[in-house]
Formats: structure tokens, sequence, C-alpha cells
């Protein structure tokens, strides 16, 4: 009978250890997975951050007929999501994009006809989410996005979202052109 109780006492502190342990580090940080590399798409985490690639849309223009932006290469549109799990707030830099052969492109600092922009402040607060759209002036083919983990300069670590050229759901934004409205026959 004393073995019986012993080994359930056991059981019972060895419980109440993990329950305790799993309380107290709810709020901390999960260790890093060591993965690097993610798919547009899937939850990445660097650090604090957790970013999704929600959509991305090739544009050939931003803008109406009479303030139009036309882009040396092609606009590349992402949408972005980024939720600090920290306990600190966190200044994102501007994004880059690497391509083949050690090319990197840096975003699009002027959001303007941009709906939705990811703008120039981008400080996320401890436990905030924000959403935006990202803009880079690119040629037509597939990259990887480059994504801080939030941390100073000289420690900053990285993580990067393959972001494939996808044809059938690329779109060119189609030219807007005003309409006169129809004429009333005179009498």
């Amino acid at each position: 009978m004393q073995l019986i109780s012993l080994r359930l006492l056991s059981l019972v502190s060895l419980i109440a250890a993990v329950a305790f342990g799993t309380l107290g580090t709810s709020g901390c940080q999960k260790a890093p997975s060591g993965q690097t590399n993610f798919q547009a798409g899937e939850v990445a985490a660097a650090g604090p951050l957790i970013y999704n690639v929600v959509q991305t849309t090739w544009r050939t223009e931003y803008g109406d007929l009479l303030k139009k932006r036309i882009p040396q290469n092609r606009f590349l549109q992402i949408t972005l999501s980024v939720n600090n799990k920290g306990t600190q707030s966190v200044s994102l830099p501007f994004f880059t994009l690497e391509g083949d052969n050690q090319s990197s492109y840096k975003e699009v600092q002027d959001g303007n006809g941009v709906g939705n922009w990811f703008g120039v402040i981008r400080e996320i607060g401890p436990g905030d989410t924000r959403q935006g759209n990202l803009v880079f002036d690119v040629p037509l083919k597939s990259y990887r996005l480059r994504l801080t983990d939030g941390g100073d300069p000289s420690s900053e670590k990285y993580i990067w979202v393959e972001i494939p050229l996808n044809l059938e759901t690329d779109v060119d934004s189609h030219l807007t052109v005003p309409t006169m409205p129809p004429q009333v026959p005179q009498k």
C-alpha cells in the first residue's frame, strides 16, 4: 500500500511541476525552431515576431489617370501580417527582397496610391498585430522576402519567406478612364 501511495504522490508531484512550469513560462518566447525558410502563407516566427505573407499581387501601376505611378519593372505588392508576441515594442525597418545571383531590392518608400500601405512608422507594441501592404519595384520572377526578428542591428537575425512567381494569380491593374455621361437628345 505504501508503494502505491509513493508512486501516486510522485505522479501527482510530476503533474503539478509540469502544470506550474507551463503556467510560469506561458508569457515567455517559444524556443526557436531553427527553421529560417518558409513558404508564403505559412506562419513564420522570428524572435518575438510572428509573420504571415497573406497575399502577393503584381501590378503595372498605382494611382488614377491623373496621378499614375509607373514602375521601372513591375510593382510586387505583398500583404504582410505581423504579430508582436514579445513584452517590448519593436520598430520594423523597410524590408528587402532577395533574388537569384545575390541581387536584392529595397521596399518602395512611397505609398502614394497603395491601399492599406504598411507605412513609414512601423512600431508594433507588445501583443499588437499589424497588417498592411509592402511594395517593391522588381522584375517579374520569384523572390525571398527577408524578415527581421526585431533585434538590435548588430545582433539582428533573419528569416526568409519564399515569394514564388505565380502567373495564375498575378494581375495587372486596369486603366480607369473617366466616362462622359450619356447624351440626352435635345428637342
